[in-house]
C-alpha cells in the first residue's frame, strides 16, 4: 500500500478530480493523507458542487459519479483530518496527486511555497508525482535551484488547453462573470508552456467532449514522462488515477 498526499486548497478545488482520484485510488488499495494551508477540512467549489452554472451543467459540472463520490470522501477521516502545508515537510511519501480547480480559492494553493517544496521532493526522489488541469501550475512554478528552472523544464506535459478554458469563461461569462479567469491575464496552457524547453513539449490531447469512466478510462488523455503524469480536466481523471496508481505500484 502507498500513501499519497493530495495538498488542497481551504475551498474552490475541483471535486470531480480529488474525488474521482480518491475513490480510484483507496480502492486500489493505496492511503491518502490530505493537506490543507492550516488543516482544516476543506471544501469543494460550490458552484460545481451545487450545480450553479444554470443551462451550463451538463457540460462543464460533475456527473453524478463524481458527486456521490465527493459525498463519500467528505465523510471519511481522510478528508476530514487533513494535516497542514507546514506538516507536509515533516512526512514521507510515496507518491503526491495535485488537484485542479478554477475558482480564485485556488490562488493560495497554487501559489503555495510549500506545495512547491513538495513537488520537488519528489521530483528529486524520482517518486510518481501526477498533476491534472491548474495542479500542473505548482508542477511548472517549482524551480529546481541546480538549474534555476522549472522541474518541467525538458519534459513532456498536458494541463488545461488554452482553448477549453476560454471557452468555458465564454460561455459562463454573462451569469458568472470572470469565475472561470483564475489568472485573467493568462491561461495554464500559457504560463506552463513559458517554463518549458519547448512549447511543443505541452500536449493538448484530443477534442474535450466525452468523459471517461471506470470501464471507459480509454476516454481520458494523460501525458507520462518518467515518473510526472499529467492530465487536463475532469473527464481525464479515471485514466489519471488507475495510471498513477500502476506507477505507485511500479509499472
Amino acid at each position: 500500500m502507498a500513501t499519497v498526499i493530495i495538498p488542497l486548497p481551504n475551498e474552490d478545488f475541483d471535486p470531480s478530480e480529488v474525488a474521482i482520484s480518491w475513490w480510484v485510488l483507496t480502492r486500489l488499495g493505496h492511503k491518502i493523507v490530505f493537506a490543507t494551508p492550516e488543516g482544516e477540512k476543506a471544501h469543494a467549489d460550490r458552484v460545481l458542487l451545487y450545480g450553479q452554472l444554470g443551462f451550463w451543467n451538463f457540460l462543464l459540472g460533475p456527473r453524478d459519479d463524481a458527486v456521490m463520490a465527493y459525498k463519500n470522501m467528505s465523510l471519511s477521516d481522510d478528508f476530514c483530518n487533513p494535516i497542514s502545508y507546514r506538516q507536509i515537510e515533516k512526512r514521507d511519501f510515496d507518491g503526491a496527486l495535485l488537484p485542479g480547480g478554477h475558482a480564485k480559492g485556488m490562488r493560495p494553493y497554487l501559489e503555495s511555497g510549500e506545495v512547491q517544496k513538495l513537488v520537488l521532493k519528489m521530483f528529486k526522489s524520482n517518486r510518481p508525482i501526477a498533476a491534472i488541469c491548474h495542479g500542473v501550475l505548482v508542477v511548472a512554478r517549482t524551480l529546481d535551484p541546480e538549474t534555476g528552472k522549472s522541474v518541467l523544464y525538458g519534459k513532456k506535459t498536458t494541463g488545461l488547453p488554452r482553448f477549453s478554458e476560454r471557452l468555458a469563461y465564454r460561455l459562463t461569462r454573462g451569469k458568472m462573470g470572470d469565475y472561470y479567469l483564475t489568472y485573467p491575464q493568462t491561461t495554464v496552457e500559457d504560463e506552463v508552456g513559458e517554463y518549458l524547453a519547448s512549447i511543443n513539449d505541452f500536449r493538448q490531447g484530443p477534442a474535450m467532449i466525452f468523459k471517461d469512466s471506470p470501464i471507459t478510462k480509454w476516454l481520458g488523455f494523460t501525458v507520462r514522462d518518467g515518473n510526472y503524469l499529467s492530465a487536463r480536466w475532469p473527464g481525464d481523471a479515471y485514466r489519471f488515477a488507475t495510471t498513477l496508481s500502476g506507477m505507485l505500484n511500479g509499472k
